[in-house]
């Protein structure tokens, strides 16, 4: 189990130290900005979305590696996924990280953040990202906040 372990965090570090999609989408359709406040993690999100499926997403930002590494692998994960799939993904990554059974199976690669849930106040630095992803595919006007 700790060779897992090691292996998450390894795979967290690295979409920390070379994140996936970290640009700006100049012809983005659908953008949000999140925060939170707890750890100081910032995210601006760019998504193309044409006939209800996610073309392109990425983001920029800062914050801690968890936040960072969750966003570079949610817009990795969700790219030409239709709305609805999208939408079903949140609501397992959210299972898995509130402790639903059996739900980091359901997530594929996400689940290296399944240990997250062990220390509650690192959660919504994973979930900064997905709610701001909510608030793009819904065109929300305010920013997102954790708090």
């Amino acid at each position: 189990m700790s060779d897992l372990r090691d292996l998450y965090q390894q795979v967290i570090l690295d979409h920390n130290r070379k994140p996936r999609n970290f640009r700006r989408i100049a012809d983005a359709n659908r953008t949000a900005e999140g925060h939170n406040p707890l750890c100081g993690d910032q995210i601006a999100l760019y998504l193309t979305v044409e006939d209800g499926v996610v073309k392109d997403a990425a983001f920029q930002g800062s914050g801690c590696a968890i936040s960072k590494a969750a966003a570079s692998m949610m817009t990795a994960g969700v790219i030409g996924k239709p709305e609805p799939e999208v939408e079903a993904l949140f609501h397992r990554v959210h299972a898995m990280l509130t402790g639903a059974n059996g739900a980091a199976a359901e997530v594929g690669k996400l689940a290296v953040f399944a240990g997250v849930r062990e220390f509650p106040s690192r959660i919504k630095c994973v979930t900064l990202a997905w709610h701001t992803l909510q608030a793009a595919l819904r065109g929300a006007a305010e920013p997102v906040s954790t708090e």
